[in-house]
C-alpha cells in the first residue's frame, strides 16, 4: 500500500507566483512577517489601517510591557535592522513601554526601504475572498488569487490580488463587550461617553478625565491590572478619586503574583494590585455578572447579579478591560476552520483555551496549527489567539517564521518550530482554577 503525503503545500500556479503576499496590519507581527519575506526574496504588500506603523500600540504607548526587550524583537527583523546600522536602544533585560517599542524598534523597522516602500497607510481591509469566487465555489479554488477589498482614508475603494494573505490585524480595536453574556449590555447606547476603552492613560493625557472621579475597572487580566495601578496612584494624588475593580469570577488569578513567574514584571503587577486592595485604595467586587447599563445622576450604573442576587454598582466612568475578540466579518468569504469556543484556528485552540490550558508555556506551533481549508490564508499574531488571553509577541514571531517558510516551499524550516515561553508559575484546568498565562 502506498502512503500519500497529504501535507498542504503552497500553490505553484505560474500566475500566483507573480503576485505579492498581502499582509494585513503593520504591527509587530505583520512587520515581522515582512522581514521574513524580505530574507526569502518574496514580494509582499502591507495594508495598514492606521496612519503609522504599530497604530494600535501607539494607543496604549504609555503602558510598560512585562516582557523584556529580548522577547520583543523578531530575529529576522533584528538581522535587517542591524544590517542598516541599528542597535538596541537599551539593555535587553529591561521591559520597555509601548512608546519605546515603537520609537526604538518598530518605527525604524517600518522605515527600512525594503519594508517601508511596500506599506500603504490609511488602508483598511474590509473583505477577503478569492478572485471570482465566493466561499461556496470549490473547482479551481486553490489556483485563484486572493482578492482583498481596501477602503482608503481618502474615500477610495480598491481591490488587490495576492498569492497568499497573512492577517496580522490584531484585536485591540475590537474589544469584548461589558456584558457577561458576551453581548453589548442593554442600555449601552445611553452611556457610551461613560465607557472607556482598555488601557487609558490615567496618569497622563487622560488624567483630568479620571481625577476626582469614581472609576470602575471591569476585567480580570493584565490590562485591568495596569489601569488599576495607575488609578491607585491617581487616588493618592487627587482627592475624591475612587477605584472599584469588578470581576466576573471569584478571584482575578490572571494577575497572580506568583513567585515562580519567569517574567518578574508580570508578577509585580499582581503584587501591586494586591497591595492596593489591602490598603483599601481599590475596592474589589467579585462574582459580578453585568446584564445592563444605564445613566444615573451624571454617571453610569452597572446592573446585574452577584452570587445569584440582584446587584448594582454606580460610578462616574467605566474602563472596559474585558479582553478582545477577532474581527471575523471581513473574512466571511474565506473558508476558515475555527474553534467553537475561542475562535482560534482549530488546531491551535487546545493549546491556548483558558478553560483547558495549563499555564507555563504554549507548545511550539507554526503553519500546521494555523492553516485553514483556504490554502494560502493565515491568521497570525494576537488575532490567531481568537478570544484567548494568552498571547506573547515571541509567539507571533515564530508563527510568521514558519508561515513564510511554508510560502517559500521550505517545508523543513516551516516544520521545525521551536518556541520556549517564560512560565507564569500559575496553572489552570478550568474556571475555578488559576486563569491563563496572559499577554
Amino acid at each position: 500500500m502506498t502512503l500519500l503525503d497529504l501535507t498542504p503545500r503552497p500553490a505553484t500556479d505560474d500566475r500566483l507566483a507573480t503576485l505579492p503576499v498581502l499582509i494585513i496590519g503593520a504591527g509587530p507581527v505583520g512587520l515581522a512577517a515582512a522581514a521574513n519575506l524580505v530574507e526569502r526574496g518574496i514580494d509582499f504588500a502591507i495594508l495598514e489601517a492606521g496612519t503609522e506603523a504599530a497604530s494600535s500600540i501607539r494607543l496604549w504607548a504609555h503602558t510598560r510591557f512585562f516582557s523584556p526587550w529580548r522577547h520583543l524583537i523578531d530575529p529576522a527583523s533584528r538581522r535587517l535592522l542591524e544590517a542598516s546600522g541599528w542597535s538596541p536602544a537599551a539593555a535587553e533585560g529591561r521591559a520597555p513601554t509601548g512608546r519605546e517599542l515603537v520609537d526604538d524598534y518598530l518605527a525604524p523597522l517600518a522605515e527600512l526601504p525594503e519594508i517601508g516602500s511596500r506599506i500603504t497607510y490609511g488602508a483598511k481591509v474590509v473583505a477577503v475572498t478569492r478572485e471570482g469566487m465566493d466561499r461556496t465555489r470549490t473547482a479551481g479554488r486553490a489556483a485563484a488569487p486572493f482578492l482583498v477589498r481596501v477602503e482608503h482614508s481618502d474615500g477610495r475603494v480598491e481591490e488587490l490580488t495576492g498569492r497568499a494573505v497573512i492577517d496580522a490585524s490584531g484585536t485591540y480595536t475590537t474589544p469584548n463587550p461589558l456584558g457577561s453574556s458576551g453581548l453589548t449590555p442593554l442600555g449601552s447606547d445611553r452611556v457610551r461617553e461613560r465607557v472607556v476603552h482598555a488601557l487609558p492613560d490615567v496618569l497622563g493625557a487622560d488624567r483630568e478625565r479620571f481625577a476626582g472621579k469614581h472609576t470602575v475597572v471591569v476585567g480580570a487580566g493584565h490590562s485591568a491590572a495596569n489601569t488599576l495601578i495607575g488609578l491607585g496612584k491617581l487616588a493618592r494624588e487627587e482627592p475624591g478619586t475612587r477605584v472599584t475593580w469588578l470581576i466576573r469570577k471569584p478571584s482575578a488569578i490572571r494577575v497572580s503574583s506568583s513567585p515562580d513567574d519567569e517574567l518578574p514584571e508580570r508578577a509585580k503587577l499582581g503584587t501591586r494590585v494586591e497591595r492596593l486592595g489591602r490598603a483599601g485604595i481599590v475596592d474589589v467586587v467579585d462574582s459580578f455578572q453585568i446584564g445592563r447599563v444605564e445613566p444615573v445622576e451624571g454617571g453610569i450604573r452597572l446592573a446585574g447579579t452577584r452570587r445569584g442576587e440582584p446587584a448594582v454598582v454606580d460610578a462616574d466612568l467605566v474602563v472596559a478591560a474585558t479582553g478582545f475578540r477577532p474581527d471575523l466579518d471581513m473574512l466571511r468569504e474565506v473558508r476558515l476552520e475555527l474553534d467553537d469556543i475561542v475562535e482560534a484556528p482549530k488546531r491551535l485552540a487546545p493549546l491556548i483555551d483558558p478553560n483547558l490550558h495549563s499555564c507555563g508555556t504554549v507548545s511550539p506551533h507554526g503553519y500546521q496549527e494555523l492553516r485553514h481549508p483556504e490554502q494560502g490564508f493565515f491568521i497570525v499574531g494576537m488575532k490567531s489567539y481568537g478570544r484567548a488571553p494568552t498571547f506573547l509577541l515571541t509567539t507571533g514571531y515564530e508563527q510568521v517564521r514558519s508561515v513564510t517558510a511554508w510560502l517559500d516551499g521550505d517545508l523543513d524550516a516551516a516544520s521545525q518550530v521551536r518556541l520556549v515561553l517564560p512560565a507564569t508559575g500559575v496553572c489552570s484546568t478550568g474556571d475555578t482554577g488559576g486563569g491563563s498565562c496572559c499577554s
